[in-house]
This record gives structure tokens, C-alpha cells and sequence, in this order.
């Protein structure tokens, strides 16, 4: 997908716009960005089917830029004006206290284009010597520039919402805060895969006692701002977090509010002001009179909405569903009754067979699925024929002393580039289900990759394709396929693609995983886990799957045992 590459560019034009002090077009090229930003399908599909001025925001001018994007990787407008501008503008703005006019008058007057040029003019005082900015904010400016640089990469999930809740917790239970209600709000409570720092929002009848605590934690590395309703703090990890105090009676409307998306908040607001209300942060007003605030099920329902799960606020059709009383009904946290992808100490993972199981029975799950590696990697110290039958035999022993859990025999099988499986025979089809995954050789075209995936899906020895686009967040980015494709073969052969809870991979993407669902496909959940805490990471897989609007019924892995043997058996 190049939603995310269009929509840099197109955010990249906005800003150098901006900078030049043109009017009006800053504005139409940041709501097309956020537009393909949040769209559900790929963006060069809906340019191949010539439907881009379907689009909101988007009209002939930018569509055109768009199919440049798309077609080129780039766009010969904004180099244009990079070379009027030619500058990091996206980084020099992360710098707290950095706007655009300040960043035009720091170009111009010291020729700054990088944060190293910004760090550098800060140590040799050169800023201070401008006038209206002076000691002051050079001072601040060199504060700022290395949260500025850790900032351009946005932090996992996984690794932000083990942190929130925590904090959150510390914040209930202070008796001196006396904190009501303590949530996070932003992305995180939206579940996205990565998010840029953490907001909370809480009630307290003592909001500076409050503050003493958050500004106290021991984690705290710094405290950028502190206030009686505000407060910013960054922790040891550059983690930042914004505690915000506010009112019982709009806390409702305020965590809608600060939970977002943007888009999702206009398209409410306008709603409200279609039935003569007005929404903000503080309330639902009629006039100047009080509708509700207090929580979000009173805002949405006197907007004439069903109560919109936060994973779903990304205007992608939501709110004229929940208007329709045709939301999905979500899959729950505790939907799974089993995990059908982790690994042992037969290949690389931490725990016993037994270890395992006792970890899965302790989840509530009435079964799990081993699938060491079947593989000739090294690294991952794969099972050859031999070692797989010794380890059926194992699960057999396991079986027999864990009850309440039943131990499914499967493996983990490397996709070759052709789609044939690394380590085919006979002992596959003994197995109760078999994960082919890709490994290597990951620079195929979309074409090859494609095509790579059917073979193997026609194969007839494959159950689940796992972390099917193979990317890593922040790190790899997936390999391009055709998924009307992926998803038609899927259906033909009886294979289910999964969605990868770890939080370095949630493949499929909530994006892709709602393509799949209007495709009429079933997906599967699982963990990849290599220790037994791992075992715990479901619930990101399970928020991308309501981001992505699935239900129980649209995940196998909500399956009874012998429901779902029945599914995985093969033609």
C-alpha cells in the first residue's frame, strides 16, 4: 500500500505552502492527506479504477499529484518546492516551540535545513542574536531538539500500552490524588499499531494533588509542563505523556474529543451542527445550554448514534453505520479459545511443549497448536522429518497430563520464492494443521509475490499463510500483493490468512483485515509466541481485528475444537 508515501507528500506540500504564506491550498492538500491517510484500500487501486475525485478532498488538481505519486514515488511539485524550501521541515517542526514562520526566519537568516544545523546554530548562539527570539528560546530549542529526534519514530503499540496502563493504575490508586476516572485517550485507546506519545485524561476533586503524582512517578525523566489541568512529563524511555484534568460532567465529551481520530471528531461535529448542537471537549450544547458530557454512550445517543467502539473512530463509514444501527458487533478481547501459531524449544522459542499448554490453560483456552519451525534455517534451529515425528510424540505425552487443553500438532514451514514448501512430505499431512510463512526474498514483485502465495495456498498442505505481507513495524515494510487475488484463493482452497499479534508485525493490518471481511473472508488470530508471556499479546491482534470491523464470527479461532478441526481438514 503507498497510502502512507502519498500521504507524506502530500502533508510535505501543505507545510512548505504554509511557509510561503499561500492561502487555501495548505488547507485542501492536508484534508486529502488525512483522506487517503485513513482510507481502507489501497490507494493505487482506487487510481487504477480512475476513482480518486470520488474521494472526499480529493479533486482533478491533487488527483492528478496522487496518480504521480502512485505511478513515480515521488512528485515533481513538491521538489519544486523543496527547491525554494530546501529543508528537514518535518523534523524541524517536531521541535517544541518551532512553528513555520519561526522555521522560515531560522532558514533564511542562518541557512538551517536540519536538525543538526538547528542543534548546532542552538550551541553556538546564533539564535539568540535573532531578534523576538533571543536566550530564551534558544535555550528551549536545544531542550527540545533530542525528544525532536527521537519523536520521527513512532513507538510500537505493544510497548506504549503496558506503560499507559500502568500509569493509569498508579493514578487510581494514589489515595492523595483522589483521582475518579483515569483513561488513556489518543491513538493508543484506538489501538493503533504505533502511536506518538500517550494521553490520559482523568476526574479528581483534588486535580494539584493529582498533578504532584503524575509530575512524581519515578519514571519521570523530565517535566515539560505542569499545570492544574494540564500537565506533560517524558519519561526515562522519551516516552512522552500529557495528563489532562478536566470536569465529571464533560469528561464523556472530552475523551471522546482528545481519543479522536480528527477526522472522526469533524465528521461529529458537523452532525451536531446539523441538529442545531454544538460539540466540543466540554459538552454537548444546545445553545448555551448543557445536552450531555458526561460520558460518551450520552453524547453519541442524543446524536442519534449507536455508542462507536474506539477502535472504529477513524471516519471509514462508522458513524453513518452507527446512524444505520449497522455497526458491527465486535469481536470481544475474550473471544479466542485458542492460539494456532507459537514456538517451543524444539526450534527458538523460550518454554516446554508442557510449559506452553500450562501458560494456555491458565488464559482459559480449551486448545493451542505448536508450530516450531520446519525449516533448514540455522537460526531458527529447524525440525528436520526426524525431530517433528519426535516431537508428535511429545505433544501425545503432553496431552495426556494437561486436562482441560488439547495440544494440536502443527509447524511453522518456509514459503520458497516459487511457493513450494521448504521441507515438503509426508509428515505434513500428519499434522493438524501446517503455517506457511515467508522467510527470505522478500523483493519480489507484486506479481511474484502474489503469484508465490497462491502456489503455496494450492499446495494443499498449507492451513494458514502466517504474518502474510511479512513487514515489520518501523523496520521492514510488507511486500506488495494483489489481495483480490490473495483473497479469492484463500476462499478456493480452504486457507486463512492470519493476523499477527505481535507487535512488531499485526499482519494483516487492520486496513487489509477489512478488505478481507468484504471479500467474504475468515481470518485467524494468533501470537507467533516464542515465550509464554507472548502468549498474552492476543488482544493486539484482536484490536486490529475490530479496527479492521470484524466479529467472533469472522475469526475461526472463536471456534469450538471440533468446529474447527472440521474446517481445517483438506479436500
Amino acid at each position: 500500500m503507498k497510502n502512507q508515501l502519498v500521504a507524506q507528500i502530500l502533508n510535505e506540500v501543505a507545510d512548505m505552502l504554509d511557509m510561503q504564506g499561500v492561502e487555501f491550498k495548505p488547507r485542501a492538500y492536508r484534508r486529502a492527506a488525512r483522506t487517503v491517510e485513513s482510507l481502507a484500500e489501497p490507494i493505487e487501486d482506487v487510481y487504477a479504477k480512475g476513482k480518486l475525485e470520488d474521494l472526499p478532498g480529493i479533486g482533478e488538481a491533487i488527483a492528478k499529484k496522487i496518480g504521480e505519486i502512485i505511478e513515480t514515488g515521488s512528485l515533481k511539485y513538491r521538489d519544486e518546492l523543496k527547491a525554494k524550501t530546501p529543508m528537514d521541515l518535518e523534523g524541524i517542526l517536531a521541535v517544541e516551540g518551532i512553528g513555520l514562520k519561526t522555521a522560515a526566519v531560522l532558514f533564511k537568516r542562518l541557512g538551517i535545513k536540519s536538525l543538526d544545523d538547528l542543534e548546532r546554530a542552538a550551541k553556538e548562539h546564533k539564535i539568540r542574536e535573532i531578534k523576538r527570539l533571543g536566550p530564551k528560546t534558544e535555550e528551549n530549542i536545544l531542550g527540545s531538539i533530542e525528544l525532536a529526534k527521537k519523536s520521527k519514530v513512532r513507538i510500537l503499540l505493544g510497548d506504549a500500552l503496558p506503560v499507559a496502563e500502568e500509569i493509569c493504575k498508579q493514578l487510581s490508586d494514589n489515595k492523595k490524588a483522589n483521582a475518579a476516572r483515569v483513561e488513556a485517550a489518543g491513538s493508543l485507546r484506538r489501538m493503533k499499531e504505533t502511536i506518538g506519545d500517550i494521553d490520559i485524561l482523568a476526574t479528581s476533586l483534588h486535580p494539584i494533588q493529582l498533578t504532584e503524582a503524575f509530575t512524581n512517578m519515578s519514571d519521570v525523566r523530565k517535566v515539560l509542563e505542569k499545570g492544574e489541568t494540564k500537565s506533560s512529563i517524558l519519561l526515562q524511555s522519551n516516552l512522552q505523556v500529557d495528563l489532562r484534568i478536566v470536569e465529571e460532567q464533560s469528561f464523556g465529551s472530552a475523551l471522546m474529543y482528545f481519543t479522536g481520530s480528527k477526522d472522526h471528531n469533524i465528521a461529529i461535529r458537523k452532525l451536531a451542527i446539523s441538529k442545531g448542537l454544538k460539540l466540543s471537549e466540554y459538552g454537548l450544547f444546545k445553545g448555551n445550554e448543557p445536552v450531555a458530557g458526561r460520558t460518551e454512550e450520552e453524547v453519541y445517543k442524543k446524536l442519534g448514534l449507536d455508542y462507536i467502539p474506539p477502535e472504529l473512530r477513524e471516519d471509514r463509514g462508522e458513524v453513518e453505520a452507527a446512524r444505520n444501527h449497522e455497526l458491527p458487533d465486535l469481536i470481544p478481547y475474550d473471544a479466542i479459545q485458542g492460539d494456532l501459531q507459537m514456538h517451543t524449544k524444539w526450534s527458538d522459542g523460550q518454554q516446554t511443549i508442557e510449559e506452553m499448554a500450562q501458560a494456555a490453560k491458565a488464559m482459559g483456552y480449551s486448545y493451542i497448536a505448536i508450530t516450531d519451525h520446519y525449516s533448514t534455517m540455522p537460526i531458527v534451529n529447524g525440525l528436520n522429518e526426524q525431530r517433528l515425528r519426535e516431537q508428535m510424540k511429545e505433544i501425545d505425552q503432553v496431552n495426556e497430563k494437561v486436562e482441560g487443553l488439547r495440544v494440536l500438532k502443527g509447524a511453522e514451514v518456509d514459503i520458497a520464492p516459487d511457493g513450494t514448501l521448504k521441507g515438503e512430505g509426508s509428515v505434513l499431512k500428519e499434522l493438524d494443521l501446517v503455517v506457511g510463512s515467508i522467510h527470505g526474498t522478500f523483493k519480489q514483485t507484486k506479481k511474484q509475490m502474489t503469484q508465490r502465495l497462491i502456489t503455496t495456498m494450492e499446495s494443499g498442505l498449507v492451513n494458514i499463510i502466517g504474518h502474510p505481507t511479512s513487514r515489520k513495524i518501523n523496520e521492514k515494510n510488507p511486500c506488495e500483493m494483489d489481495f483480490d487475488q490473495i483473497f479469492e484463493a484463500t476462499k478456493r482452497t480452504g486457507t486463512y490468512l492470519e493476523i499477527n499479534s505481535s507487535p512488531h508485525r499485526l499482519d494483516l493490518d487492520d486496513a487489509n483485515a477489512k478488505l478481507a471481511l468484504k471479500a467474504g473472508c475468515r481470518l485467524v488470530i494468533n501470537t507467533d509466541a516464542h515465550d509464554k508471556d507472548e502468549l498474552r499479546n492476543i488482544r493486539f491482534g484482536i484490536a486490529m481485528a475490530r479496527r479492521g470491523w470484524l466479529s467472533r464470527a469472522d475469526v475461526i479461532n472463536t471456534m469450538p475444537l471440533e468446529k474447527l478441526r472440521t474446517i481445517l481438514k483438506k479436500p
